[in-house]
């Protein structure tokens, strides 16, 4: 205990009005009742602070106001000035006192401590309590300041709650364990910094915390990978459809394979089997499987939109019978357990020759054609492209892309290394020159009127290619995708030569004209040199980099009623020498 030096005071003979002293005199005029023990309370309240009466272990009794804020000074004073050391969870922070807006008034103290002695009943109950009564300190609190220390605090040491959880990443299943969250209680935590400040210097402030419990756990993720994830995992899976067998790897399953919580805290797998139809692993192999249906061949005759070629139905595995034969196989053992027949599904196809003038096809709506210099691997990889592209129907509402449709760009999808832009130069890849036909279809796209939905420029300007309409696609990271907003449906016309690439969009037009009106160069930057290497480096000649605008006018009626811009921000292109 704390014990603060101080001036006695007492009787006028010298005798001191202790508690003990007091009690001798109450006993004595215990006879005259209650008026006798209140006279006695009197005489232990007196002038000063009552005997025995502390403030956080520091005894204030006997003392003048003076002595007691003194003495409060002295011995609070050091412990109200140092960082607060709070803890939230298992993290800790120090901050200032006056960071967090609190404040030791000694004086305001040291009245709430003389208040407390100086009710006669108060003090009569003190003759015949044991202990020493202790004083609650008053400190003052910036609610303000406080609670913006506090949210700071809250978002470095908080923890977001995370459920239990099983992938799959590249064929294996491995769980992901549940995280608690924590969450600074704010409210709470204000009184918690009031009733304990001031505090022994390094002692930390637990402060109350809000916590989240997953629902998801170790004992469901457990029992989910022995269950189903690692079986699931464990072997390839067979489908035997129209007679033939396409296998399934774990690495493919895995890349459309989740388990999710089914709302009662159980992890039950879903099969995204629109994705899977859609992975060229999968989608490739199971088109070649089963006879699909064949779109109707259509061609601009004469200015007229005619049927080359009717369509035709056919069967093919769909998104139900897939996940009907799929989902069961998972769990089983051996290669019989693991095969399985996957049914198919007769389905029309959605262009035929009745269906053509319902659908809307009656026009040329755009027709866009990008000239190339004569390369093999161009010829190969623009031709392979347009072949992919050509046909397309896209109906009203409907995004097309280019990727979708086109695919990645591999030896085993057709096509052969060329020349393409990376990081700035030219080098050799897979499916160079393919950005021919993205920028065929861009202005196509374009002079359609339909929606762009993404698209992206090349990173310096090639000559061929108009400023500011021109598009380049990369597999994983870059496509070309526009939404029919046209109100019917439109069919894709593309064709290539050794030479050239023409794009041609079929339908009905929603606006008379689309007109493309270009903006000066802006921002114009200088080329720089530098030299190459390697078996991919390929000689670059400079060009200016710029910024460029294009306005793209739409015009119904004979009349302007809509204008977008596009702006383009091509870098320089430096001039590339490659050494041997």
């Amino acid at each position: 205990m704390r014990r603060a030096s101080r001036t006695d005071t007492g009787t006028a003979d010298g005798k001191r009005w202790t508690p003990s002293v007091v009690a001798g005199v109450a006993g004595g005029v215990a006879v005259l009742g209650f008026g006798g023990l209140y006279v006695a309370g009197l005489l232990l309240t007196g002038n000063d602070i009552a005997e025995g009466t502390k403030v956080r272990g520091v005894d204030l009794g006997g003392m003048s106001r003076a002595e007691a804020r003194r003495a409060l000074d002295r011995e609070l004073g050091p412990d109200a000035a140092p960082p607060v050391v709070l803890r939230v969870g298992d993290r800790s922070e120090r901050l200032a006192p006056g960071a967090l807006g609190l404040s030791l008034d000694t004086a305001a103290t040291v009245d709430r401590a003389a208040r407390s002695g100086s009710d006669p009943l108060t003090a009569i109950g003190r003759l015949f309590a044991s202990g020493d009564p202790d004083v609650r300190p008053v400190v003052v609190l910036d609610e303000k300041k406080a609670r913006a220390a506090l949210d700071g605090m809250g978002d470095r040491t908080g923890r977001t709650p995370r459920e239990g959880a099983v992938v799959f990443e590249k064929g294996r299943a491995r769980a992901v364990d549940a995280v608690t969250g924590i969450a600074l209680d704010p409210d709470r935590s204000l009184d918690a910094l009031r009733s304990a400040h001031p505090r022994s210097a390094g002692a930390p402030l637990e402060l109350p915390v809000r916590t989240t419990e997953p629902r998801i756990g170790r004992q469901e993720t457990d029992r989910a990978l022995a269950q189903f994830a690692r079986p699931a995992m464990s072997a390839p899976v067979t489908l035997a459809v129209e007679g033939r067998r396409v296998s399934v790897s774990p690495v493919l399953l895995g890349r459309h394979l989740t388990l999710k919580d089914d709302g009662r805290g159980r992890l039950t797998p879903r099969l995204d089997t629109k994705a899977l139809l859609a992975d060229p692993a999968l989608g490739g192999p199971l088109r070649r499987a089963t006879p699909g249906p064949v779109e109707a061949r259509l061609r601009v005759d004469g200015g007229r939109v005619t049927v080359a070629k009717d369509g035709r139905p056919g069967r093919e595995v769909t998104e139900g019978t897939l996940g009907k034969a799929l989902l069961p196989l998972l769990t089983g053992v051996g290669t019989a357990a693991r095969t399985g027949e996957v049914a198919t599904e007769s389905v029309r196809p959605r262009l035929t020759r009745e269906s053509v003038r319902e659908l809307g096809i009656t026009q040329e709506v755009s027709s866009f054609t990008v000239p190339f210099e004569r390369a093999p691997y161009r010829t190969t990889n623009i031709g392979r492209a347009a072949e992919l592209i050509n046909g397309s129907v896209v109906l009203p509402d409907e995004t097309w892309s280019f990727n979708r449709r086109v695919g990645e760009r591999t030896k085993e999808n057709g096509f052969v290394d060329g020349i393409m832009i990376n990081n700035g130069v030219y080098e050799r890849a897979a499916g160079g020159g393919v950005s021919a036909v993205a920028t065929t279809v861009f202005n196509a796209m374009f002079f359609a009127g339909v929606k762009p939905l993404e698209y992206g420029a090349h990173s310096f300007y090639i000559e061929r290619y108009p400023e500011g309409r021109e598009a380049t696609v990369a597999w994983g990271s870059l496509d070309l995708r526009f939404a029919n907003d046209t109100g019917r449906a439109l069919y894709i016309l593309a064709t290539a030569t050794d030479t050239s690439v023409t794009v041609t969009f079929l339908g009905t037009a929603k606006y008379d004209e689309i007109k493309a009106v270009k903006g000066p160069r802006t921002n114009v930057k200088a080329p720089a040199s530098r030299t190459g290497g390697g078996p991919k480096c390929e000689t670059q000649s400079p060009l200016e980099g710029f910024d460029v605008a294009v306005d793209r006018i739409f015009v119904k009626g004979g009349r302007e009623v809509r204008r977008e811009t596009m702006k383009t921000r091509y870098t320089p292109r430096d001039a590339v020498t490659c050494t041997t």
